[in-house]
């Protein structure tokens, strides 16, 4: 198992989600790996929780990235929520990610979950999962 590439994956998620021009259209640059002090805008993404697990095969060293994308929202109703989390999904499922280190072997969205939130909220959390091979291990 490789945690190594955990930090590339991030990086190539994150990049991915600011370059794409459908998403830009919704939440404008309120895409976050950490929410800013102050106000956040009524509208935003925010990169979340991972959980790796080892993967490696026959041909090297692998992980198995489960990972969430959060869209949050303080507009009283789910559609600008669901069509942000759409876009998101849009980018990240089956999505070609170059990554500084290792390779995406496949990346998949595997389920999302809508709620409501104290202050009246609404917070859509998608997991993806990515398989990476680790293509310089050390």
């Amino acid at each position: 198992m490789s945690y190594a590439m955990s930090a590339s994956l991030q990086a190539a998620v994150y990049a991915a989600l600011q370059a794409d021009a459908p998403l830009g259209a919704l939440v404008g640059d309120a895409i976050y790996d950490a929410l800013p002090g102050g106000t956040v805008p009524p509208l935003y993404v925010a990169l979340g929780p991972e959980k790796v697990t080892e993967a490696g095969d026959g041909s090297g060293p692998g992980a198995l990235h489960e990972f969430v994308v959060s869209v949050v929202t303080s507009d009283s109703g789910f559609h600008a929520a669901k069509a942000a989390a759409g876009a998101v999904s849009d980018v990240l499922h089956d999505g070609a990610l170059t990554l500084g280190r290792g390779r995406l072997v496949g990346l998949w969205f595997r389920k999302a979950r809508a709620t409501r939130e104290s202050g009246g909220l609404r917070r859509i959390d998608l997991t993806f999962r990515a398989r990476l091979e680790d293509t310089d291990p050390a």
